[in-house]
């Protein structure tokens, strides 16, 4: 996601953002080691990043990484994977396009890969997924999302969004995400605060 701020939803007055880990829960889910290991990965993110910045930033190839502190909403997702299965986003996104370019978004105006920024654009780790075989269905009801699960969303219709969805349920009985959207990471009951555009399950 790009281009907008936490405060840009509070002003909507159509939301409550929930704190980090201290969100209340109704019970936690069953899920697979690797789902689990990838939640844990991305909560281990709660606290540490503290903001949102979309800034073009250069980075090392591969295993690159803006600081820690700062990120947007895929990095939680290119974080968690490198930590808990050591799968590298930023290489396996800049080789796929490498092969296959014209079957990525061209919004941007780049006439070739760009391995800085790339697999930091969530319309791209989408195309990415979906050339996976990643993509689901998805679900009629927020419940039925599964730990470990990847969604895609438009904020407002037109900003894109991503998190993963944890092992633990609100209040609400919608599973709670992980992601940043605007004020680090957190994990908040969000996953249906816009209507979903994707799901993904990749490597789990």
């Amino acid at each position: 996601m790009s281009g907008w701020s936490r405060r840009a939803v509070l002003a909507g007055g159509t939301l409550v953002l929930l704190g980090g880990c201290g969100t209340a829960t109704a019970q936690v889910r069953p899920a697979s080691a690797a789902a689990r290991a990838l939640i844990a990965a991305a909560r281990r993110q709660i606290g540490v990043t503290l903001s949102y910045d979309p800034a073009y930033t250069a980075i090392a190839y591969p295993g690159g990484d803006v600081p820690r502190a700062k990120g947007v909403c895929t990095d939680v997702i290119i974080r968690a994977y490198r930590d808990a299965h050591r799968i590298d986003l930023q290489s396996a996104v800049h080789q796929d396009m490498a092969t296959a370019f014209a079957r990525y978004p061209r919004r941007w105006g780049l006439k070739r890969p760009d391995r800085n920024i790339d697999h930091r654009r969530v319309p791209n780790l989408e195309t990415f997924w979906t050339r996976q075989s990643a993509r689901l269905p998805i679900p009629a009801r927020a419940a039925d999302w599964q730990p470990g699960d990847l969604f895609t969303t438009l904020i407002d219709g037109r900003l894109p969004h991503t998190g993963i969805v944890s092992d633990r349920v609100a209040a609400s009985g919608n599973p709670l995400v992980i992601h940043n959207i605007g004020g680090g990471t957190r994990e908040e009951d969000m996953l249906v605060a816009w209507k979903p555009t994707g799901r993904f399950r990749w490597r789990l």
